[in-house]
């Protein structure tokens, strides 16, 4: 059987379920994690605000588990969502105060921008992903173990690539408050003068942190999940284990690949200020030299900064989305098998 034979199969069913049957599931993944999430990074943001305001024209980046947004601040401070308009003595403390004031809605102000291009981004991701590692397995053989790991470096790399012209439009839409036919003249103008690819700034940090994050994500969360299997006698894996075991891969994967992950903030923040201004990226320094300096500047420990912070966010990002996923995927997967059986 052919390649395209063989991927004409997968097309129709992955382990029981459809394409769109994966879409649904990871959709609504998606949007659990981030109602779950963006309410502990609004509080973060605020805290940081609180202690070294954000100037006009800088930018830092807002994370709500799932995927980065680079804010431009504005008017010597910032948007509402992320303004520090009192003090704070705490994380707790900010979380009663932003209710007490200005509402609960408040604690969720981050999330559009967020759900624009994280829900397109997670469908493709999720889907790519399974139907990938269902045909490498088939093609691999032996080696099939293997699979989880290309698959999800792959994957990866095809979501990053879709939304990475998106995060620059946003970029550059909050970065000077342009309209639809202001911004459709800047990227036609951007365009013209250094080509196409210029609608992918911030694609290779992006990729340095993400794919080895999620092939190391991937395999250790298929390993992981066939373990709990067998230890706890358990045929199929209870929404227990696939949150154990997303929790676990994703603390995993985020601490070994966190010095991309400080190198990758700051070139983004870097790029994200050189859009705001109107600068060529080519006045930007390399990935390599930001590793340099940073190293230079703070040792070796300056590039395991964060280290605490991304562990909190990301392990219970990574639990409830693939948790949520799979418990999707085995909803529609008993809903077919309901419907394939003959009725008397």
């Amino acid at each position: 059987m052919c390649f395209f034979e063989s991927l004409g199969e997968m097309k129709a069913q992955v382990n029981g379920i459809t394409p769109f049957q994966q879409m649904v599931s990871s959709c609504s993944g998606a949007l659990l994690t981030s109602l779950f999430v963006t309410p502990l990074d609004v509080v973060k943001i605020r805290l940081q605000a609180q202690k070294s305001p954000f100037s006009k024209g800088k930018c830092f980046v807002y994370c709500n588990g799932l995927m980065d947004h680079i804010c431009v601040c504005e008017n010597g401070n910032s948007k509402a969502w992320y303004r520090a308009p009192g003090h704070f003595s705490g994380t707790l403390d900010a979380f009663i105060f932003i209710v007490r004031r200005e509402g609960i809605k408040s604690l969720w102000s981050g999330l559009p921008p967020t759900l624009v291009m994280a829900v397109p981004a997670t469908v493709i991701y999720f889907t790519c992903y399974d139907q990938l590692c269902a045909l490498l397995r088939t093609r691999l053989g032996r080696r099939s173990e293997v699979a989880p790991l290309l698959a999800g470096a792959i994957a990866r790399v095809g979501s990053a690539t879709v939304i990475s012209p998106l995060e620059l439009i946003r970029t550059k839409m909050q970065s000077q408050k342009l309209s639809y036919r202001e911004l459709s003249a800047c990227i036609h103008t951007s365009v013209q003068s250094e080509g196409w690819l210029s609608l992918w700034r911030g694609w290779g940090p992006t990729l340095l942190r993400d794919v080895p994050f999620s092939a190391m994500y991937w395999y250790n969360y298929e390993w992981g999940k066939r373990w709990l299997c067998k230890h706890y006698n358990s045929g199929e894996p209870t929404f227990a284990i696939t949150f154990t075991a997303g929790a676990g891969s994703g603390s995993i994967a985020a601490i070994v690949t966190l010095p991309f992950d400080v190198v990758k903030t700051r070139r983004q923040i870097e790029l994200g200020e050189l859009q705001a201004l109107n600068l060529s990226a080519q006045t930007s320094p390399s990935t390599l030299n930001v590793m340099r300096r940073i190293v230079v500047e703070n040792g070796v420990t300056g590039l395991f900064t964060g280290f605490l912070p991304r562990l909190i966010k990301v392990a219970p990002a990574c639990a409830i989305m693939i948790s949520t996923y799979e418990f999707g995927k085995a909803f529609f997967r008993k809903r077919n098998q309901d419907r394939a059986q003959p009725t008397d």
